[in-house]
């Protein structure tokens, strides 16, 4: 299997129920279980520090509604998160 690419926008809608002072954790949980959920053979997730500052951007209570990501599932079950501006 060679390496995939995917290009996913992930809603961070249901982020106004959670507690704002947990947003930013939630999302990172959420990303992963979104990962988790559509390439479910992937053991090891990596987010890429770029995406991190990216929901820390506007701080920890306020994240973006929508985040585009670029997911890379390498042959190791690697899989490597970061946007998709970088190359």
């Amino acid at each position: 299997m060679a390496e995939e690419e995917y290009i996913y926008t992930i809603s961070m809608a249901k982020a106004k129920t959670i507690p704002s002072s947990k947003r930013t954790k939630w999302a990172t949980h959420h990303i992963r279980s979104f990962i988790r959920r559509h390439i479910p053979e992937s053991d090891r997730i990596w987010i890429d520090p770029k995406l991190n500052h990216l929901i820390f951007s506007k701080g920890r209570t306020h994240i973006p509604s929508k985040i585009r990501v670029r997911v890379i599932h390498f042959e190791d079950d690697l899989v490597e998160v970061s946007l998709p501006e970088e190359t």
